[in-house]
């Protein structure tokens, strides 16, 4: 791993608050993970910053547990999440979030394809007043049918879907201000649009060319299988961005053409049939029942999306009045 941009220099001291703290999700990494904490410590010290490293084990059943339990007993930087089985990327990074410390926070993969001397000039991209920084890995080392073209195929729709016109937002080292990772909720395979979700929070973004290595030891975990997985997130990605600001809107939205059919259909019902002179059905009734049975049901259907909506928008300002709530309370106790 090329570290000659960096500068070796005396770590600071072990008992500072981090300013920086790097999430390293690992799974099955055995012979990577010693490398790769060498490699951090050797960019982050050159820094000259206080910094953690937070390495969260997302079930490993190679011996990989074993190699981190020896290096966080023997740097107080370096603090272990550990699952006690494979929950995916997304749910080591989510705790990997919620357990660091530091004002910016840093993502990378623990397979050695991401290069830690990347993250000082992410930092200072960063500090030039953006909220997250994605990596681009322009010179992409991977197999093209297995690794390239699905990367290619998801984001080409992620950016046409979200609106995040990110090249790699499959690219996992990205840093961020801290406060962007800990307004995230993350499931499923959300990680891959931290990007799009981080724009619908409003966070400014921006992207920089970074190095990509080629694998060294251990096996991908990646195949064709997540391009499924892409296309099923994005419809829920796609709800988040435009839905959860203001939910009444949109189900009103939605609700207004099934009133207007339920209304079109009732009217219908009511109306003499032309070509015979006689109505439809239920003569002595004077009406088209069928028709109207059908405007009753689209009727309705409209009105229950429609209180889908005031529920969810009586949700979201309860959550958030509740949140605003516990604030104030949180800072008055603290004084």
């Amino acid at each position: 791993m090329d570290l000659s941009s960096a500068t070796a220099a005396p770590p600071p001291a072990v008992g500072s608050a981090p300013e920086i703290s790097v999430v390293v999700p690992i799974f099955n990494e055995r012979d990577n993970v010693m490398p790769l904490y060498e490699a951090l410590t050797f960019a982050l010290g050159a820094m000259r910053r206080p910094y953690e490293i937070v390495l969260v084990d997302d079930g490993s059943r190679d011996g990989t547990r074993d190699v981190l339990r020896s290096i966080a007993a023997s740097d107080a930087r370096v603090r272990l999440v550990m699952f006690r089985r494979n929950y995916g990327q997304t749910a080591a990074m989510a705790a990997g979030f919620r357990s660091c410390r530091g004002g910016i926070v840093v993502s990378m993969d623990g397979d050695l394809q991401n290069d830690p001397a990347d993250i000082h000039r992410l930092v200072a991209r960063l500090e030039d007043g953006f909220d997250v920084v994605c990596g681009w890995r322009k010179n992409r080392q991977d197999r093209a049918l297995t690794r390239l073209l699905p990367s290619l195929i998801a984001n080409f729709l992620i950016a046409r879907v979200t609106g995040a016109h990110i090249h790699d937002t499959g690219c996992s080292l990205k840093a961020y201000r801290s406060w962007v990772v800990r307004s995230l909720t993350l499931y499923s395979d959300m990680h891959r649009f931290l990007a799009a979700l981080g724009a619908g929070l409003g966070a400014r973004i921006t992207e920089l060319p970074v190095r990509h290595h080629a694998r060294l030891a251990g096996k991908s975990k990646y195949g064709l299988g997540r391009v499924f997985r892409v296309l099923a997130d994005l419809v829920g990605i796609k709800m988040l961005i435009q839905f959860a600001a203001h939910p009444i809107r949109w189900f009103t939205l939605l609700a207004l053409p099934l009133f207007v059919l339920g209304a079109l259909m009732l009217a219908l019902g009511a109306v003499k049939a032309t070509h015979t002179g006689e109505w439809i059905l239920f003569p002595e009734t004077g009406f088209d029942m069928g028709a109207v049975g059908a405007g009753a049901v689209g009727v309705l259907f409209a009105g229950n999306v429609l209180m889908l909506g005031f529920l969810a928008e009586l949700q979201i300002r309860v959550s958030r009045f509740f949140r605003h709530r516990t604030a104030v309370t949180a800072k008055e106790a603290s004084r």
